[in-house]
């Protein structure tokens, strides 16, 4: 601690003594007089939170001088470097980042996430002290880390840059090599490990967190365990999953789609997402079709994708999610934990599918069952939304 830092504590706790001996002296002197009524309860009540407002302001301080941890924990922010940043998207981008302090024991706290289920980190934006919640991607093989890499403890990350989204601005602002704080693991879902089906319906950068429900159930996978992950995507625009194809046959519908009434027609587009829009379509392949493509052959036979696209006029309905349902092996039926629907996306997205969560007691919590899933009654089908 510096000298200035030093001098600062020794004020608070001298303000604090001073907050003690003022209300020993107010207390000493109400009492010594026979004819003094005793304190009243408001000037008693006064005094004690003087002295809990010092203390509490003290603790406060101590505690923002405590150096900051080199290994990622849910209780303190930790610094990581950006490496690089990747466009996806006229939108989005693919970010990797690595520790700022080397930590041979972060490798263990992503592993021992990834095993559990699908997890986020906290990022914070520092000038106006506020945080936003980010799932890594996992590491699959058509987007690999190098041995070093790995051991460094990368991370990679699929952002859209929103822009009324104060977070995702500011990370887009970046420069490389700039530092980022983080903090986690929190962990979002537990994959319980009776799981055998997974039913993913993701809207948007939602795809991120199926990537990782993927990677942690298929990871289950044995000679006599072949759990089985079927993801539906929705996107606005064809440029977000460039070369996907679908492994169901998907129709043409004119429903109206759960983006036309939060963001309006994505008909509308501005010319210069139009124009970023053809340079992309000149790749083959986006990166997030890759990773999808890289499941698959990873577990031939386990994973299956299904894309729909606002402006083809194709969008996830009951049928679809009541086709595929219908499709999944009977014995599964009626077993506890067995089979499991996922939702993540925006929010609009997800009160669209299964109702939108809530907030009670300071804390964000499922809420009821709503949605066109409510709406198609699924028997045996637990339900989660991310």
């Amino acid at each position: 601690m510096n000298s200035s830092s030093l001098s600062s504590l020794c004020c608070r706790r001298s303000a604090l003594r001073q907050s003690v001996a003022h209300y020993r002296r107010f207390a000493s002197a109400s009492t010594a007089s026979p004819k003094s009524a005793p304190p009243s309860p408001k000037n008693r009540w006064v005094g004690i939170a003087i002295i809990t407002i010092a203390a509490g302001s003290t603790g406060a301080y101590l505690r923002s001088q405590s150096p900051a941890s080199d290994t990622l924990n849910p209780e303190t922010f930790t610094k990581y470097s950006l490496v690089s940043r990747e466009p996806v998207s006229s939108t989005s981008s693919l970010f990797t980042l690595r520790p700022r302090y080397h930590s041979d024991r972060n490798y263990d706290v992503y592993e021992d996430a990834w095993r559990i289920g699908v997890w986020s980190v906290m990022f914070k934006q520092p000038q106006l002290q506020i945080g936003r919640d980010y799932t890594p991607l996992p590491v699959t093989a058509a987007t690999p880390l190098t041995v070093d890499e790995e051991n460094e403890g990368y991370l990679r990350f699929f952002i859209r840059k929103d822009p009324f989204g104060e977070v995702s601005r500011y990370l887009h602002s970046l420069s490389i090599g700039a530092d980022i704080e983080m903090r986690g693991p929190q962990i979002e879902c537990a994959i319980p490990k009776e799981t055998q089906e997974v039913l993913f319906i993701a809207g948007g950068t939602g795809i991120a967190p199926a990537l990782q429900a993927g990677y942690s159930l298929l990871n289950r996978t044995t000679e006599e365990n072949r759990p089985r992950i079927h993801i539906f995507w929705a996107n606005r625009l064809k440029e977000d999953c460039i070369g996907g194809q679908s492994d169901t046959p998907v129709l043409e519908t004119v429903r109206r789609s759960w983006f036309s009434g939060w963001f309006g027609s994505s008909k509308n587009t501005s010319s210069n997402d139009q124009a970023a829009l053809h340079s992309l379509e000149d790749k083959s392949t986006s990166m997030i079709v890759r990773e999808l493509d890289g499941l698959k052959s990873q577990y031939p036979g386990q994973v299956t994708v299904d894309y729909y696209l606002d402006e083809e006029n194709r969008f996830i309905g009951k049928k679809e999610i009541s086709d595929y349902i219908a499709s999944t092996p009977r014995p599964l039926d009626n077993v506890p934990g067995r089979k499991l629907i996922l939702v993540s996306g925006p929010e609009g997205f997800i009160s669209y599918m299964v109702g939108p969560k809530v907030w009670a007691d300071g804390k964000e919590l499922q809420g009821p069952l709503r949605g066109i899933i409510k709406e198609l009654d699924l028997k045996g089908w637990a339900v989660w939304k991310l």
